[in-house]
C-alpha cells in the first residue's frame, strides 16, 4: 500500500472530484498498486460510492448570493428557503447540512425543477468504487479536541493572518468559498472588525471541533464502515487496519 490516491488535483466539487478520482483510481489498480483515499470530507466519498445525478454547470454569481445570504442569515435560514423550494428534499436533509442544501438550491432555481425529482438520473457506481474498504478512526473525544486547539494556534501563529490578508489584497472575495475555510473566515471577521483575535481564534477553535463531531456522525451513517477506537499513528490501530484490509 505504498502508492496514495491523491495525484488528481482536488476540484472544488464533490461530483467533478469523483469523476477525476475513478480515474486515478483504475490507473493505480492498473499498475498493480492499491489506491488509498485519505480524508474527513464525507461528502467527497459519498460521491464517488453513490454518484450523484448530472448536475447543471455551477453558477458562480448564484452561489456567491448564497454564500452571502448563509453568512448574514444563517444555515437555517437557507433550509427554510429550501423548504418553499423543494419541501420533499429539505425533508431529506438536515439543517445544518449546509452544502447539500445550498447545493439543492442551485438546482432548483437553475433547471426550474426538484432536485428530489432528478434523483432518477444517478448512474450506477463505478466497478472501482465496489471495492471500498471504509477505515474509520474514533479517537478518544478529549485528547481529540486537545489536538485540534493545538493546531489552531499554531495555525494562526504560523502566519494564517499574514495570509489571508495576502489574498484579499490579490482581490480574493471575502465571501469566496476560499476563505470560507475554517479559519479563513474568521479571520476575515477579524479584518473587518467585526471580532477580535482572540474571538477568532478560540470561534475557530469550536468550528472545527464541531466539524469533527459532524464527521463521526456522518460517518456513522455510511454503510460498511470498520471503525477503530485511537488515532492513526497507534501501532495497535494500524496494525488491526492492516488485518482488515489484507485479512
Amino acid at each position: 500500500m505504498t502508492d496514495v490516491a491523491s495525484r488528481a488535483q482536488s476540484p472544488a466539487y464533490a461530483g467533478d472530484w469523483a469523476r477525476e478520482a475513478t480515474s486515478v483510481i483504475e490507473d493505480i489498480q492498473g499498475r498493480g498498486r492499491v489506491p488509498i483515499l485519505v480524508g474527513g470530507t464525507g461528502l467527497y466519498l459519498r460521491a464517488l460510492r453513490n454518484p450523484f445525478f448530472a448536475s447543471p454547470q455551477t453558477d458562480e454569481e448564484l452561489r456567491g448570493r448564497l454564500n452571502e445570504l448563509r453568512e448574514r442569515r444563517g444555515v437555517e435560514h437557507l433550509h427554510r428557503l429550501l423548504r418553499r423550494v423543494d419541501p420533499h428534499s429539505a425533508e431529506e436533509l438536515y439543517a445544518r447540512d449546509w452544502p447539500r442544501v445550498q447545493r439543492a438550491i442551485e438546482a432548483r432555481m437553475q433547471t426550474g425543477q426538484a432536485m428530489s425529482l432528478q434523483k432518477g438520473a444517478r448512474p450506477e457506481p463505478h466497478r472501482s468504487a465496489l471495492g471500498l474498504s471504509l477505515i474509520v478512526l474514533n479517537p478518544p473525544r478529549d485528547e481529540l479536541y486537545k489536538r485540534i486547539n493545538e493546531r489552531t494556534e499554531k495555525h494562526f501563529a504560523d502566519g494564517l493572518v499574514e495570509e489571508v490578508k495576502t489574498l484579499l489584497a490579490q482581490g480574493v472575495p471575502a465571501a469566496s468559498n476560499a476563505l470560507g475555510a475554517h479559519g479563513y473566515r474568521r479571520v476575515v471577521e477579524y479584518l473587518q472588525g467585526k471580532r477580535s483575535l482572540e474571538s477568532a481564534i478560540e470561534q475557530t477553535k469550536l468550528d472545527v471541533r464541531h466539524y469533527a463531531k459532524r464527521q463521526l456522525t456522518w460517518f456513522r451513517r455510511e454503510s460498511g464502515g470498520h471503525w477503530f477506537e485511537g488515532f492513526g499513528e497507534a501501532e495497535d490501530v494500524q496494525k488491526a487496519v492492516r488485518n482488515v484490509l489484507t485479512g
